[in-house]
């Protein structure tokens, strides 16, 4: 019966006669209520698929059976689904599929499978109707010996890969794996680049969801367990494979050098760090990654610094944000990750060393860096810093690694190592418990640390100290050895580590930090130290520190300056020590205090230097000492006392050493003042010459006599509370240390010696000049009028008053620190940086330089100094404390004085606000005629103004308006001093950067330039665009080669990017790529045929002598090269089939061939002819490498003109310095020459050299491969 049906399906279906009609008919008759039904049913269909596999069957009627039977295939039981397509199975496996056609019914068939609700029985097993479907599906993927072409395994790998969207989140590891395992045939890249578009997408798409949870679409945990899935799939894959890994890196590196936002995202930097583990592909990781991020910190630079590439490329892409994703992302349990993002961490780390400069490393931690490496190195500690807190059980391994880094590589600056260390223990002080071995063995090389290193170590490890006793004796048992030492690094290391510790261990009574008024300076964990030892244990051990560090106070003069600057954090931090430490200062002053009321001079200064040999030494820093003093009464007085105070209680020992030191002090400022120069045998007639021993003795007793001053004034003025009696005992003591001053910058003068000219560091604290300043020039209370009086009287005086706050503001900008109390806490700093910043910016606008009477006294004015001192506090901010910039502007806002702060500040708007007011002081300047015009005071206003602009928003209107301001102060002023003009001309250009290109400015100062000068053979006059250059071309000439350099940096950067995106191939956005291409053709063939311009003005202009000619040749060699660039862009596009050249560049190719290159011809032979570059000619080979340049570029011409059927060469003019004609004048001039010398004298090798160079400049250029002899044998016909 099964034949007979069989046959007549058959003979039906080969004749196309109601094939339909026949196979309804049966179905109709076999219901599937019934088993004979069912049965029946089965064998039509497994008939048909083999009829329809034969290939017997015409087109339309094999279409018609399986459209027929894709309709009843739903009306099978979930049995007879199953055998059915487990027989698509074994066909497929057998490959006995002929032309596939039944495939069709297969999906249908596995569709209905999944919704069948059955128990359907699988090996011993039951499965349900899905799990069934999986099942088959994966034993079908597995069917890797199925005999595939490459065509036909291109073409199912793409089938799967596209089936991704529509399969189920979980359904997709499985079915990934057995693609891998099928890529061992072929076609790894599209299944690898398959896979990793999948999952970028599903990331934006998860990125984009997240703001709308409703909308989410998949769970955040189950993708992320997904990816993390696969990822072990593939790494898996590559063990048994390890071509695909190679393949990996291959593909990665190819998009990262067309478009890296294609393949490098956060699955893609996970994947290819979990590879990193295996050790054959460890080193092309790190370096592919190391190489992507230091690429993209380049090109976000290079796009935030014009607007002109910002316009082009709206989108940045950060590889940066994208690893630190990964970071984020490898919570979710991707442990194979955080092997390979610790590695990179420490990689980028390791390939960033900061310079050293006097022994200090030139980048620290405190400044805002540009560097593309020291990015990259502050990428790698965020990578490690996120790593640690998200990942325990690395947290060790990460904190060895950077301990054995701080160990060994302690010959170098290691800043970067120290900082991620305190991060690291701040974010898990408790870690350290399980290495204290190691942090143990660091301390055994404290040593052999610089200094810094020896600090930040031991602020970063200080934690631990609290809470482990036994690494808290190991570092004691270091620190006494190391107070001993022969090496005085290592007893400043101990003296830095005892300070340290008196800071930290605090004795219970002692005060809070809030009854001290004091923040807490470094970012330390807090812990309370009383849950670990009693009061009494942590009181005699603090004493017995005191007690070494006692004997500390007669060694070097570098030893016992590091405890005066230290005992003041201590006292404040520990009072309870107050006693001790003030008995201590008590008596060390006492040596050098002479106790008679009436004897000059006060202080024994002999016994402060120390002889060796010939060699005079200073052995007692007695300035600091007193300082120290000074300071830590003052705070005594103002906290210990009002403590007493409070608990009704007087301390004997408090009264006594408090009284003994005011009434030293007290007698000290009386009989400074008294004291003459001569009482100190300093007075002009003393030696100060630096190469004899009692010159530098008295460098040495001038320096510590005016170092007391200054902590005499310090010490009168905040005890004085305004006393009249005091300010005159303050001038006094000016008054000796202006005499002194002024006799060591005399001295100086005459000896000539950068030592003697610096100026010593004032003693003045930051906070007390903020006072001061306030009270000289913005106190204007009725009862201090009096007594300010004295002060103000002083001209000289508040000069001083203000170059002190500017030498502590540069202090501060080069070290992030300052001398003396709150020097190293950075919020204190700040605040009195805005303090000061206000008194200053209102002297300057209050009092006018112009006005203001700078007497007979030599030197700037006091409205000058402010100004300086402003431009050095705006770039200090930007600096330091940039991420405080909204408040710096609040707060000087003088007219909001008392207002409340401001929830939302606009720092554009502020910004703005103060750039008005130097706009103003500028307009005066420029306005001022003859004498009255200060160069110095404008030149700093433009730098101010340039600082500023900064801030501004670029597309904001206060941005728009301070360009067109500037625009019409370079077109309206006839400035003839070079530096103002100068830095006009950059302020100029570096706001027109962000605002468009600059290349019509460089157009319009190449023609004023050339309008001034003249022409290389004649002078012709122009009326030019811009008055400030005109009146200036020397400082506007090397500008605006520097600037156009900029635009051809640009230009190049530009052309590489059109070369990658050129070798894309995206069908589905082919039409978005082509007009992207146009859009940078045509961005770059504006900005060179207008930079073309520019140049045939500069080529074309009688430049005098100097660095300037040199400069230019060498731009337009780097012109034609990025022109050679271009066209073999062009040549590529030919040879590909995507393009032709366009008009554009046609037109470009023909400026260059009229306008530029028989310019530089006829510039070349003005140089040789004038000798204005004998030492250019001499020395470097612009000339050569300019001829070689062009060659080159009229080379590729050449080929373009082939490729693309263009006659490009129509437009390039064989110059008339190429030729082979002999200058008869030329050859017979150097031959008399020659015939002069002989009769002179025997010519020798020098004139041999001369009578060859004049034959070669007699002979026409030559065509020459070789640029070093290219320039030598061009002549003038």
């Amino acid at each position: 019966f099964w034949l007979q049906l069989g046959e007549l399906i058959t003979r039906q279906a080969v004749k196309g006669k109601e094939t339909a009609v026949l196979l309804r008919g049966i179905f109709k008759g076999s219901p599937c209520s019934q088993q004979n039904g069912v049965l029946r049913r089965l064998q039509v269909y497994k008939h048909c698929i083999q009829l329809v596999e034969s290939g017997d069957l015409q087109l339309d009627i094999g279409s018609e059976i399986i459209g027929l039977l894709m309709l009843e295939a739903r009306q099978l039981p979930g049995a007879a689904m199953a055998e059915l397509a487990t027989l698509f199975v074994d066909v497929i496996k057998g490959g006995s599929l002929s032309n596939g056609k039944s495939l069709e019914l297969f999906s249908t068939v596995l569709t209905a499978l999944a919704t069948s609700k059955e128990s359907l029985v699988y090996g011993k097993g039951e499965l349900s109707g899905e799990e069934f479907k999986k099942q088959l599906i994966n034993t079908l993927c597995s069917s890797r010996d199925i005999p595939l072409s490459s065509e036909e395994l291109q073409f199912v790998v793409e089938k799967v890969l596209r089936m991704f969207s529509k399969l189920d989140l979980q359904e997709i590891p499985p079915l990934v794996y057995q693609l891998l395992l099928l890529s061992a045939k072929g076609s790894k890249k599209t299944v690898l680049e398959g896979i990793i578009t999948f999952f970028n997408q599903l990331d934006k798409k998860q990125k984009e969801e997240s703001v709308d949870l409703e909308a989410a679409t998949v769970p955040l945990d189950q993708l992320r367990h997904v990816e993390g899935t696969i990822i072990l799939h593939i790494i898996s894959v590559i063990n048994l494979d390890q071509d695909l890994g190679r393949e990996l890196i291959k593909l990665l590196k190819a998009e990262q050098q067309r478009d890296p936002g294609k393949t490098l995202c956060p699955f893609s930097v996970a994947l290819v760090l979990s590879v990193a583990i295996k050790h054959r592909f460890e080193e092309q990781v790190f370096d592919f990654l190391k190489m992507s991020i230091v690429r993209s910190c380049k090109d976000l630079q290079f796009l935030q610094g014009s607007k002109f590439l910002q316009d082009l490329f709206p989108q940045q892409y950060d590889v940066a944000s994208i690893i630190l994703e990964v970071v984020e992302n490898s919570a979710f349990g991707w442990d194979h990750v955080t092997q390979g993002l610790v590695d990179l961490g420490f990689t980028l780390m390791e390939s960033y060393e900061p310079k050293k400069i006097l022994g200090k490393a030139a980048e620290t931690s405190y400044g805002l860096s540009k560097m593309p490496a020291h990015q990259a190195c502050r990428l790698g500690a965020n990578i490690l810093l996120e790593t640690f807190k998200v990942h325990e059980p690395i947290r060790s391994a990460v904190l060895e690694q950077v301990l054995n880094r701080v160990i060994t590589k302690a010959t170098s600056p290691i800043n970067h190592f120290i900082d991620l260390l305190s991060n690291i223990v701040v974010s898990a002080p408790l870690v350290l418990q399980n290495s204290s071995s190691k942090v143990t063995e660091a301390f055994d090389n404290l040593s052999f640390l610089p200094l810094d290193m020896v600090q930040g170590l031991l602020k970063a490890v200080q934690p631990l100290l609290k809470v482990s006793m036994s690494v808290r004796d190991s570092l004691i048992l270091v620190l006494r050895k190391a107070i001993f030492s022969r090496q005085l690094d290592a007893r400043k290391a101990a003296v830095a580590g005892f300070l340290l510790l008196l800071k930290n261990f605090k004795v219970l009574g002692s005060l809070t930090f809030s009854q001290c008024s004091q923040a807490i300076g470094a970012s330390q964990v807090q812990a309370d130290i009383h849950g670990c030892y009693n009061s009494a244990a942590n009181e005699a051990f603090c004493l017995e520190i005191l007690g070494s560090l006692r004997r500390c106070l007669s060694q070097q003069a570098d030893v016992r300056l590091m405890l005066y600057e230290g005992f003041y954090d201590v006292l404040r931090r520990n009072s309870q020590l107050s006693n001790s430490i003030m008995e201590t200062l008590l008596s060390q002053i006492k040596r050098y205090y002479e106790p008679e009321p009436d004897l000059l001079p006060p202080l024994k200064l002999e016994g402060c230097i120390v002889a060796q040999g010939d060699q005079i030494f200073l052995q007692e820093p007695l300035a600091h000492l007193l300082s120290c003093i000074q300071h830590c009464l003052a705070w005594y007085k103002s906290t210990m006392q009002l403590h007493h105070e409070a608990e009704e209680e007087e301390d004997d020992d408090y009264v006594g050493f408090q009284q003994d030191l005011d009434e030293m002090l007290e007698s000290i400022t009386r009989r400074m003042i008294k004291s003459e120069l001569e009482d100190f045998e300093l007075d002009k007639s003393a030696d100060f010459s630096l190469s004899s021993g009692v010159g530098v003795k008295n460098n040495i007793y001038a320096i510590l006599v005016m170092g007391v001053c200054e902590v005499l004034i310090e010490y009168n003025f905040n005890i004085g509370n305004f006393s009249k009696n005091k300010f005159e005992d303050v001038l006094g003591l000016f008054k000796c240390y202006s005499k002194l001053s002024e006799i060591l910058k005399e001295k100086a003068g005459k000896n000539k010696s950068s030592l003697a000219n610096k100026t010593a560091r004032s003693f003045f604290s930051m906070s007390f000049v903020s006072t001061l300043l306030t009270a000289l020039f913005r106190d204007s209370a009725q009862s201090h009028e009096e007594s300010l009086a004295v002060l103000r009287s002083s001209s000289e005086f508040m000069r001083y008053a203000v170059g002190v706050a500017l030498q502590k503001v540069q202090q501060l900008e080069e070290t992030g620190q300052t001398d003396g109390p709150d020097g190293q806490n950075p919020e204190k700093m700040f605040q009195t940086l805005c303090k000061i910043t206000r008194v200053l910016l209102w002297r300057y606008t209050s009092i006018p330089t112009a006005v203001e009477e700078s007497g007979k006294k030599k030197g700037k004015s006091i409205s000058l100094v402010c100004l300086d001192g402003l431009l050095k506090i705006f770039n200090t901010v930007q600096q330091l404390y940039r991420p405080k910039i909204p408040q710096f502007l609040r707060a000087l806002d003088i007219a909001n004085d008392d207002a409340e702060e401001e929830e939302d500040i606009n720092v554009t708007e502020k910004a703005a606000f103060q750039i008005r007011q130097f706009q103003r002081s500028l307009v005066n300047q420029l306005s001022s005629a003859g004498d009255d015009f200060n160069s110095k005071e404008a030149l700093s206003l433009v730098t101010i103004i340039s600082t500023l602009s900064k801030l501004l928003e670029p597309s904001s209107p206060q941005f728009i308006q301070l360009f067109s301001w500037t625009v019409k102060i370079c077109k309206e002023n006839n400035l003839e001093d070079a530096p103002c003009c100068k830095g006009l001309l950059t302020l100029l250009f570096s706001l027109h950067f962000l605002y468009k290109s600059p290349v019509g400015l460089l157009r319009e100062l190449a023609q004023d330039i050339h309008a001034h000068l003249g022409d290389i053979d004649q002078v012709r006059p122009r009326t030019p665009a811009l008055s400030v250059s005109s009146r200036s071309p020397g400082a506007a000439k090397l500008l605006v080669l520097a600037q156009a350099e900029k635009v051809l940096e640009e230009v190049d950067w530009l052309i590489k990017k059109l070369k990658n995106h050129l070798v894309l191939e995206i069908p589905e956005d082919s039409s978005q790529a082509s007009s992207q291409i146009q859009s940078l053709e045509k961005a770059i063939i504006l900005q060179l045929g207008t930079l073309l311009t520019a140049y045939h003005e500069l080529v074309q202009t009688a430049l005098p002598a100097g660095s300037c000619v040199d400069t230019l040749l060498r731009s337009l060699s780097k012109t034609y090269t990025i022109l050679t660039s271009l066209i073999k862009h062009y040549l590529q596009v030919c040879r590909s089939g995507l393009g032709t050249i366009s008009g554009r560049l046609e037109k470009l190719v023909k400026l260059s061939g009229s306008h530029l290159t028989p310019q530089c011809y006829a510039f070349i032979t003005y140089v040789q002819v004038s000798g204005l570059s004998a030492k250019v000619l001499r020395e470097t080979k612009p000339i050569p490498n300019l001829i070689f340049a062009i060659e080159q570029y009229e080379k590729f011409l050449i080929h373009l003109s082939k490729k693309s059927k263009v006659n490009l060469m129509q437009y390039m003019k064989l110059s008339t310095s190429r030729d082979f004609r002999i200058n008869a004048s030329t050859l017979e001039s150097a031959l008399q020459e020659k015939n002069t010398e002989d009769a002179e004298n025997e010519p020798d090798n020098d004139q041999v050299r001369t009578l060859r160079r004049a034959r070669a400049r007699a002979h026409g250029g030559h065509s020459l491969q070789d640029p070093a002899e290219a320039g030598l044998s061009l002549g003038v016909c």
